[in-house]
């Protein structure tokens, strides 16, 4: 039984108080005066690190580029997240382009979401902050944000996240896109006060079609089964120790559906476009990092590479010996196809598209590089009938079939031509009207001229028939057959 005689008074607790907190006191001084201040630093940070709490988290820093390279883990993760966004989200980042359908949402900064994966809860948080921009173009320091998540969990599941929950993360990731794959037009960041060249896109909203397009049957199915074959080659690429890609020229003239054939064979694919302006390019080290910039599954095409730039030859110098100083050099372009560089990436397409093929390095055309090249010809009768079915939804004959069809075969006329007349009118009777006008007006102009040409020997009429026959050449050097 506690007594309050036991207790002690006040006056005692004081002065008991006092007497400690004196010696303490002269304790520290005495500290203070023998020990050295950066062995009490020492001996201070030694007692807190054995004595202060330890965390059982562990972060995972995924930032959005790795050097020059993008971050396949960041990409996945945006992909993924998305799919994660629920009620409990309170900040949410949207845009739309003027032509996109829907509208895109994304984590907004440092928002928080929580996931579960086979019973471990994991929790992710998007960051972004500011850096300096390098004095080198292009250079991984020139990008202005640097985007990151930061994925925490408890640090004795990291195996399991390292090992299993990443790449389920890649592979689901993988799986919607797939499903909700739209085809990507991607061309060089034309922002003005950037100090770096890069990618931007919009989407692909181009119709073309194996279907719809103006060409030879057998000509398109031989591109089809190309694709098809190229797609399904990843183990045969490895086994022979080539880098999984293949190149096209498409060559002819002006209006004979060259851009038309590369949609519709990004549509077929469902492989984004990367348009590659080499006007754009100053170094040879910026076609490099742009390759780098491409993702997988993707087709780059350079178009109009006759007359696009002055291409400079393997030497530096300008074509014709001029002086003026090349944008980039010849050699530099070929190992960008086809060097080490080109194998940084895989099941990619090169298309180059040529009004004249003539005019053309052959460096540029041999195997490996071009591995396809294909005549993109003028109209032919069975073509017509295709844009006849296209632009007037004639599915059968008409009657103006036969005479328009003789006088295609005698003159050199291409689909953008005939495909300007076919949407004059939606009245079939009246389109064709007018196309047989057209053609017979350029009939009479080419025989005027093969008057004016006859005393010199010249059969303009066997000339008109040139190229006529589409055509499609393989390189005989290309990789052996295999399924």
């Amino acid at each position: 039984m506690v007594t309050f005689t036991s207790v002690p008074s006040p006056s005692s607790v004081f002065s008991a108080y006092a007497s400690l907190s004196a010696s303490i006191m002269l304790f520290q001084t005495a500290i203070n005066q023998l020990v050295p201040r950066p062995l009490q630093n020492y001996i201070s940070s030694f007692i807190k690190y054995y004595f202060k709490p330890r965390s059982s988290k562990l972060v995972l820093l995924i930032e959005e580029r790795d050097g020059i390279s993008s971050n396949e883990i960041y990409k996945a993760a945006e992909v993924y997240l998305y799919t994660k966004i629920d009620s409990n989200i309170k900040c949410l980042k949207i845009t739309k382009r003027p032509k996109e359908a829907c509208i895109n949402i994304k984590i907004s900064e440092c928002e928080k979401i929580v996931d579960l994966f086979e019973g471990i809860k994991v929790v992710w948080r998007f960051n972004s902050k500011e850096r300096k921009r390098g004095s080198s173009k292009l250079a991984d320091d020139d990008v202005s944000e640097k985007r990151y998540f930061k994925l925490s969990f408890n640090k004795k599941y990291k195996d399991k996240i390292l090992r299993s929950y990443v790449p389920y993360i890649i592979q689901k990731s993988k799986d919607i896109k797939a499903e909700e794959k739209v085809v990507k037009l991607h061309t060089l960041s034309s922002i003005s006060y950037s100090p770096s060249i890069n990618w931007e896109s919009i989407n692909l909203e181009h119709p073309s079609t194996f279907e719809t397009l103006a060409l030879d049957k057998n000509l398109k199915q031989d591109i089809i089964e190309d694709l098809d074959r190229f797609v399904r080659r990843k183990d045969f690429y490895r086994k022979v120790g080539k880098a999984w890609k293949r190149g096209y020229l498409l060559h002819g003239p002006p209006g004979t559906g060259k851009s038309s054939l590369i949609a519709a064979m990004a549509n077929y694919l469902k492989f984004d476009i990367y348009d590659l302006e080499l006007a754009g390019i100053k170094r040879d080290s910026d076609l490099r990092r742009l390759l780098l910039r491409t993702a997988n599954r993707s087709i780059l095409v350079i178009e109009d590479i006759d007359c696009s730039v002055e291409l400079p030859d393997r030497k530096g110098s300008a074509s014709g010996g001029r002086s003026k100083d090349p944008q980039f050099t010849l050699s530099g372009l070929l190992n960008f196809i086809d060097g080490l560089w080109s194998s940084c990436g895989d099941e990619r397409i090169i298309i180059f598209t040529s009004n004249n093929k003539d005019k053309l390095d052959p460096a540029l055309l041999r195997a490996g590089r071009m591995d396809m090249h294909i005549s993109m010809s003028y109209l032919t009768a069975e073509g017509f009938k295709i844009l006849a079915t296209n632009y007037l939804n004639i599915k059968d004959h008409h009657l103006r079939f036969g005479e328009i069809e003789e006088l295609i075969d005698t003159m050199n006329v291409t689909p953008a031509e005939v495909a300007e007349e076919l949407m004059k009118s939606d009245d079939a009777d009246v389109s064709l009207g007018g196309l047989v006008s057209f053609l017979n007006n350029k009939r009479k102009k080419i025989n005027e001229l093969d008057d004016e040409n006859r005393d010199s020997g010249i059969d303009e009429i066997d000339e008109q028939r040139k190229g006529k026959k589409p055509k499609l050449d393989i390189n005989k050097d290309e990789l052996p057959s295999s399924s």
